[in-house]
């Protein structure tokens, strides 16, 4: 049979049918009662208004013109800002919801329940911790990949929202320099967006500030006759962890200052391998350095990152003797092989998941009454 001769104009409403379906599922939520963070999310998600695209006009200025670079750089600094308001709104949209509505906990998938069993009662409702993270791709890997990073993965395991700050390459100079500082020091002042004070700002940072291009200002040149872990440059390297160290420093004190009770949770980053091994054409941010250095072995490479690392932890480590601050010390959480890492400085599916385990049960620590 011949395909009908409709013209465009009549198939156009047909398509935007089916994209609307698509769009539209999702967990189906109770007509009342309360709900689960994955209903509450679909909730939300369907009351938020649909903002307008803004197109730009090709051919408005001269390529690489320093107008046509200043125009790139503000579009750039606005689709973040657009982004973390988007992120902003759909958290207090979410936590509203669970606050009114009660809070309830996902049933595992392997459980099983009746079709026309009872919406479980209020009973089994919980109060939603309200937690905000600020931190790097180790917090805001690209959800495509396996689902993202730590904080959406801690999100299922908490049933709860968490409004989620961090950028994916950011560095710590940069998160507590003046900007970010600023947007810190609101959240902290302001309280939770959906009311009440944050319960904990989970942070992670400092890898960004360490490797890639500069990371060969505090390497050595390769020496068989030393100890690869001895090949660190140190008086470099800690000058290097100091300017790091300056901003937790900065971020206990902003804490202690605007929101006293909301408890700090820092990280260490596991053994990473500088096998060279980038993503979405960055990186890699390790080998580059060793291959600078003429290191003629992975195991050479690893040993001396591996050094690096401790030191970063034991600096987080000294930081963890402050009130109201937790340090999730995870190295050796991954099993020193390639495939526990995605590529040279993040974890593989499974390995993101043991991290996000670990910051569960330093929570439910914390909060025992408010974390199964």
């Amino acid at each position: 049979m011949a395909p009908s001769k409709r013209s465009d104009r009549t198939r156009k409403p047909a398509r935007a049918k089916v994209k609307a379906k698509a769009r539209s599922t999702g967990p189906v939520a109770p007509a009342s009662g309360p709900v689960t963070l994955a209903e509450a999310k679909s909730i939300a998600r369907a009351k938020q208004p649909k903002l307008a695209v803004k197109a730009v006009r090709k051919g408005a200025l001269p390529p690489e013109s320093p107008a046509a670079i200043g125009v790139a750089r503000v579009e750039r600094d606005r689709r973040w800002h657009d982004e973390l308001a988007r992120r902003v709104r759909e958290y207090k949209a979410t936590m509203d919801i669970m606050k009114r509505r009660g809070a309830r906990r996902a049933r595992p998938k392997s459980a099983k329940e009746p079709a026309d069993a009872e919406p479980k009662s209020k009973s089994s409702s919980f109060v939603p911790l309200q937690i905000f993270a600020e931190g790097d791709s180790w917090f805001d890997y690209p959800a495509l990949f396996f689902g993202g990073g730590i904080i959406p993965r801690l999100e299922n395991l908490l049933g709860v929202p968490i409004l989620n700050l961090a950028k994916a390459g950011d560095e710590v100079r940069y998160m507590l320099g003046v900007e970010e500082r600023l947007l810190l020091a609101d959240h902290l002042s302001k309280g939770c967006p959906a009311g009440g004070p944050w319960d904990a700002l989970l942070f992670s940072g400092g890898g960004n500030d360490i490797v890639d291009n500069p990371m060969a200002l505090w390497v050595k040149d390769w020496d068989p006759t030393v100890p690869a872990a001895q090949l660190v440059h140190q008086q470099r390297f800690d000058a290097a962890l100091a300017l790091v160290r300056a901003g937790y420093e900065d971020l206990i004190q902003l804490r202690d200052r605007l929101s006293p009770g909301t408890v700090l949770v820092f990280q260490g980053y596991d053994f990473a391998i500088p096998d060279g091994r980038g993503i979405c054409h960055l990186g890699p941010w390790l080998k580059p350095t060793f291959d600078l250095r003429n290191f003629p072995t992975l195991a050479a490479r690893q040993e001396v990152v591996k050094a690096m690392l401790q030191q970063f932890a034991a600096m987080l480590t000294g930081l963890a003797v402050h009130a109201n601050v937790i340090f999730i010390n995870g190295q050796g959480t991954l099993l020193p092989q390639k495939s526990s890492w995605h590529n040279e400085l993040h974890p593989s599916k499974k390995g993101f998941q043991s991290f996000a385990n670990l910051f569960h049960r330093e929570l439910k620590a914390l909060f025992p009454a408010r974390v199964v």
